[in-house]
């Protein structure tokens, strides 16, 4: 089993990242959140070259709102399989105040055409932001070594939960409902 060292804290691949022990990846045995922990500021987003939106997006001028950093790349089976959820969440909590940027990091050189990028964008009819990273400066400023990552940063700028891989739709939502309604 992979391991992803943030911080101090250990995340297990497809595990629960909200410190709660669970024993099975369905989305039936969903935690109740009372809390998620602080896992420490979000690095700042870098990226030059950005889809959907009209100008570059910053995590400093997103203080106030809920924000879901997902490391993926439009190649990846399991990051095609996320989508969905991701453009669900988009349309249900945006008016909400959730922005989700879609990270891009290729890992193949096919990948890294911008307009490859743009055509899979299209077909994939997604409308939040996505960010090319071409050069992986925001992948490694997180840490990074999966696809798919979700990162959920709180109103503050600081990162609250970690989702590696597939699954665990029900409870990321609940984590996405939860730091909504924190006050700011």
């Amino acid at each position: 089993m992979k391991h992803l060292l943030f911080g101090l804290t250990t995340f297990i691949l497809f595990g629960c990242a909200t410190g709660t022990t669970m024993t099975q990846q369905s989305d039936s045995a969903v935690p109740i959140v009372a809390s998620l922990p602080d896992l420490g500021p979000a690095p700042e987003l870098t990226n030059d070259i950005w889809l959907n939106v009209d100008s570059p997006l910053r995590l400093a001028d997103l203080r106030g709102k809920v924000v879901i950093v997902e490391m993926w790349t439009f190649g990846c089976i399991n990051c095609k399989n996320v989508i969905p959820s991701l453009k669900e969440w988009h349309s249900k909590y945006k008016d909400q105040g959730l922005v989700i940027i879609g990270n891009h990091f290729p890992e193949f050189s096919y990948e890294a055409d911008l307009s490859n990028l743009k055509d899979a964008i299209a077909r994939n009819d997604i409308q939040y932001a996505v960010a090319q990273d071409n050069d992986g400066a925001t992948w490694r400023a997180y840490k990074n070594h999966y696809w798919p990552a979700l990162y959920l940063i709180d109103k503050q700028g600081h990162i609250r939960y970690v989702h590696i891989g597939e699954g665990r739709y029900k409870e990321t939502e609940e984590n996405i409902k939860a730091l909504l309604e924190e006050t700011y």
